[in-house]
């Protein structure tokens, strides 16, 4: 099994604790593979494999190149900051992937170890009480997931461009409109620290934009403005930061004009099962 992560050399400690708990895993074969997203990759254990990148490329490109290098038919995306608190975490996962040959992606409940509140955006459901119910989903927390390769290169990937923001929605709309299937499996548990998204300077400006090209690339175009719609209202209500609206209003206008890659619009039988699934692709 392949492990995918990415460092920037800012964090040297909580990277030492996620590698400390990976190697600590049993019932696994880990092949691990570190990306140096602008990053020489230096005093790391020798069964770490490593890629330098002389400039950050972004997440989701990063963890391309590290899924490509990486061997296995099941790889587990696992962030620097993460750690693992029992040393069955990613066989547990393992198994819930390998019980259903139509599962693409299980992702695990995020809790941060210092017991702060988990973000919403960790938990695939709209009722995140007691860390939401188990079972399909509509999407996924990009952090430390476990992901069947055919399913990955199939949807063609994280989308790269997106550098940061929203990758984990577009992978995931694409995946299920290829037949696929996400699961949540809540019962097993990862450590991550409870940051907020917006304490990236380019938050605001790639959230905007990658919203509108997970639409622009995925969506049927009556579904578009609906989406859009309600995002902007939702961030309109959300934030009350003249400057940070400013931000998110120029990468929205970036959005609109600039090219989102390839479209794929997901049919709507696609759109019935995500609805399903606990989230209509127009919220």
């Amino acid at each position: 099994m392949g492990v995918a992560m990415l460092h920037m050399g800012d964090r040297p400690a909580e990277l030492r604790r996620a590698l400390a708990t990976l190697r600590a895993q049993q019932d696994v074969e880990l092949d691990v593979v570190l990306v140096g997203n602008g990053w020489e990759p230096e005093g790391l254990p020798d069964w770490v494999r490593t890629i330098h990148l002389p400039e950050n490329v972004g997440i989701p490109e990063g963890r391309n190149i590290a899924a490509r290098e990486v061997r296995g038919e099941f790889i587990y995306f696992y962030d620097d900051d993460a750690a693992l608190p029992s040393v069955d975490v990613i066989a547990q996962l393992a198994r819930r992937l390998s019980s259903d040959d139509r599962i693409a992606v299980v992702q695990p409940r995020g809790v941060d170890p210092d017991g702060k509140p988990s973000p919403r955006r960790w938990v695939p459901r709209f009722d995140v009480r007691d860390g939401g119910r188990a079972g399909p989903a509509a999407w996924f927390w990009e952090a430390a997931v476990l992901v069947r390769r055919t399913a990955f290169e199939q949807a063609g990937g994280w989308p790269g461009h997106f550098f940061f923001g929203h990758e984990g929605v577009d992978l995931a709309w694409r995946m299920v409109d290829l037949g696929w299937r996400i699961e949540y499996a809540p019962s097993v548990v990862i450590h991550h620290p409870a940051t907020p998204a917006a304490r990236h300077d380019v938050y605001f400006h790639t959230n905007a934009r990658n919203r509108v090209w997970v639409a622009k690339r995925n969506l049927p175009a009556p579904l578009v403005p609906v989406y859009l719609s309600f995002w902007t209202g939702v961030t309109v209500a959300r934030v009350h930061d003249r400057r940070a609206l400013r931000t998110w209003a120029g990468g929205f206008v970036e959005g609109i004009r600039t090219s989102a890659g390839e479209r794929r619009p997901m049919t709507w039988r696609t759109v019935c099962r995500l609805a399903r699934a606990g989230r209509p692709p127009v919220v």
